[in-house]
């Protein structure tokens, strides 16, 4: 597997909970975006953000130049959607997908993803109760790229609809995850404002630092 390494950030959630727009949340003062950001190494050669029409400007004025913003291609809001537009901005083999709600993202974890994804369709983290976390793994890009417009065409829009399609896919379980990352803080996401507090209380707390060492 080549050592580029592409990032597909999907910045175009709302939180109706939290009345924002997720990538812009701050947490210590600083958007949530660029917490999830200044998580990726510094040889990160690509990084795509899928955001939506009405908020690329403001994306855009908080990312600067690190980043290319693009705007998801259909209507229809959903994951899958803006997993698609990613894609279809992605020339190289694989890439790693994620949300932008991930502040404490191991890089430890992701790297370990993208080297597993090889000679494979995707390597996703599943948890032992079989949930799965699709928006915190990566694809060969091709292959998802396909399965996501098929889905798509049946008029299915959620992740695990494309997953489906995706032969060859490498599930990784939490407790192999778990040796990286030894709280999982890296699946941490915020969807609430008691996960807003939390992620400050981590942040403080230092606990970020230990786990991601």
């Amino acid at each position: 597997m080549e050592n580029s390494v592409i990032v597909i950030i999907l910045a175009g959630g709302m939180s109706k909970r939290l009345g924002n727009e997720k990538a812009l949340l701050k947490i210590g003062e600083k958007p949530l975006i660029l917490h999830t950001l200044d998580n990726l190494p510094k040889s990160t050669e690509k990084v795509i953000v899928v955001s939506r029409f009405e908020q690329k400007r403001k994306i855009e004025s908080v990312v600067g130049n690190r980043v290319k913003v693009v705007i998801d291609e259909f209507e229809a809001q959903s994951p899958l959607v803006g997993a698609l537009t990613g894609f279809k901005n992605v020339r190289e083999e694989y890439a790693l997908l994620i949300s932008c709600d991930l502040p404490f993202l191991s890089w430890k974890v992701a790297s370990f993803l993208l080297e597993v994804c090889f000679n494979r369709t995707a390597s996703i983290p599943r948890w032992p109760n079989g949930y799965i976390e699709p928006l915190h793994a990566a694809y060969h890009v091709k292959s998802a790229e396909e399965a996501a417009e098929e889905a798509l065409r049946e008029g299915k829009l959620n992740m695990r609809s494309m997953i489906e399609k995706l032969g060859m896919v490498r599930y990784i379980s939490t407790l192999v995850i778990k040796q990286l990352d030894p709280e999982l803080l890296t699946f941490f996401n915020v969807n609430t404002p008691l996960d807003l507090k939390k992620a400050e209380r981590i942040l403080k707390e230092g606990r970020r630092t230990r786990s991601f060492s």
